[in-house]
């Protein structure tokens, strides 16, 4: 997936983001709701990986298809 393809996914992913945490407000989220932010926030961070492997790689002048999708474990684990 090129660059421009990840962000519309980054976009997509932040605008159904936003629309559950507004209508959570006042009233907070169901079950449901929690788990698809929880995987919404996951997708996230794994698309700003991807995103940032492929920049790297361009800018040491390597083929940017070569970056994968790390698993969320991985990248959760980042964060540590």
């Amino acid at each position: 997936m090129a660059d421009g393809g990840i962000m519309g996914r980054i976009d997509q992913l932040i605008a159904e983001e936003h629309e559950l945490r507004s209508r959570s407000v006042g009233v907070g989220l169901s079950g449901d709701d929690r788990e698809r932010l929880t995987g919404l926030e996951q997708e996230l961070d794994q698309c700003w990986d991807l995103l940032r492997q492929r920049r790297a790689r361009t800018e040491f002048d390597e083929d940017p298809e070569g970056a994968e999708v790390r698993s969320v474990g991985e990248v959760e684990g980042y964060r540590q």
